[in-house]
């Protein structure tokens, strides 16, 4: 037997498939429709190895993003926001603080994630348990924080 190309883009697509079980991101999936419909189109039209790699092109420019922007958001949990912790969506929020398990590290839960802290303008990083604070801005990957004052009602997220 031998191997068309349109075969081999029937291969790659059953590769990239079989791939994409293992990540669960979908973006293999639109890879592999992809290289499904430029077999189709291979088969149909007999285009050359150009046209083949033209199509794939195309196929996926379109298939990727329609795949992230429509199809993935419906596959995510209701209420997650995915993409948005480090924008700025969390800056003015009050949250309190609590201790990691293991390591006794302070910091607080920003979207299910724990984030150490450090209190803005100061080298403080430990702070007791249940402090309410307002979150700034994140440096890398630890949260800046301020003290809330006395007044203001919490509002954990």
């Amino acid at each position: 037997m031998e191997w068309t190309p349109a075969m081999l883009w029937l291969a790659a697509a059953l590769a990239l498939g079989l791939a994409e079980l293992t990540s669960g991101a979908l973006l293999l999936l639109a890879l592999a429709i992809a290289a499904a419909l430029t077999a189709a189109t291979t088969a149909l039209l007999g285009l050359p190895l150009s046209g083949q790699l033209l199509a794939m092109g195309v196929l996926s420019g379109v298939l990727v993003p329609l795949t992230i922007k429509v199809i993935r958001p419906r596959f995510s949990p209701k209420g997650v926001a995915y993409g948005t912790t480090g924008t700025g969506a969390q800056q003015g929020r009050h949250y309190l603080t609590l201790d990691r398990d293991f390591d006794g590290a302070s910091g607080l839960k920003i979207n299910g994630d724990f984030y150490r802290l450090r209190v803005a303008d100061s080298s403080t990083t430990r702070l007791p348990p249940g402090t309410d604070v307002i979150f700034k801005e994140f440096d890398g990957t630890t949260a800046i924080v301020t003290l809330a004052s006395a007044g203001t009602p919490s509002q954990e997220q």
